[in-house]
């Protein structure tokens, strides 16, 4: 009897062993409010999920490379196509999961139309994401661009420019905090959403439902067939990650799926 004992909690112990770890980095809103959703969902099919938040957009990728992290959740692909080519990084999309319309915020005017000669507008200052704040503007009326099509236009490209805006350009999670600072911010939504911004109701001017942004799960490309991996994927386009992306977010973040 106590063999058949000492066998059975060996084998407990071994199943439990057994469990797969994933650990992924992501930024906290909605991101790793999403991952931490599925997380009971991932334990039901023997998946250990280890959520990790970051405050910015580099470290997550950067991990992800030297295989301290599994994955990360925080970008869509035009930045993460930017990072590789700048990083020389293998980096690869898994999954499309949601859209963050990108939108225009101000505490000092109320409509774009209010924006004074010679006001300063705060972009972010990484390419991709840069190019879209630009794109924004462009397609609001603000500013013209010399391609209207190019996702990393920066100021320099900039054709016309009729109200004389002054551009800085600041890492984007700090624009939520120096909004009071300028007069007009262009800035992320998980970004927006932490600063208590709602971006359906408090953004001059936003992305529409058609913006190609989608928000991805990345991995190495030696990665991406890891079965814990694909079980997260599914788990993150399922349709009960959809009615809670609907219910919670009411607009500021629409499901990709």
């Amino acid at each position: 009897m106590k063999k058949l004992l000492a066998v059975l909690l060996a084998t407990l112990a071994l199943n439990v062993n057994a469990a797969d770890k994933l650990t992924v980095g992501a930024t906290a809103v909605p991101h790793a409010e999403l991952l931490e959703f599925v997380k009971p969902m991932l334990a039901k099919q023997g998946v250990d999920l280890e959520v990790k938040v970051f405050t910015d957009y580099v470290q997550p990728n950067v991990q992800v490379a030297e295989k301290r992290l599994d994955a990360n959740f925080f970008q869509h692909k035009p930045y993460l196509d930017e990072f590789n080519k700048g990083k020389g990084t293998n980096l690869v999309s898994i999954v499309g999961v949601h859209v963050e319309p990108f939108g225009a915020y101000s505490q000092k005017i109320k409509k774009l139309a209010d924006l004074k000669e010679g006001a300063t507008v705060a972009i972010p200052n990484d390419a991709t994401n840069g190019g879209r704040a630009l794109l924004l503007l462009a397609k609001a009326g603000v500013i013209t661009l010399k391609d209207a099509g190019n996702i990393l236009a920066t100021a320099k490209d900039i054709a016309s420019n009729p109200k004389k805006l002054k551009f800085r350009e600041l890492e984007a999670a700090t624009l939520p905090r120096v909004l009071n600072q300028v007069d007009l911010a262009l800035i992320n939504t998980n970004y927006a959403l932490e600063a208590k911004l709602n971006p359906s109701k408090d953004a001059l001017v936003i992305e529409g439902g058609e913006s190609p942004y989608v928000n991805i799960l990345v991995s190495r490309a030696d990665n991406k067939d890891n079965p814990a991996l694909k079980k997260l994927a599914v788990a993150l386009t399922s349709p009960e990650v959809k009615k809670f992306i609907l219910e919670k977010y009411k607009g500021a973040v629409v499901p990709a799926f």
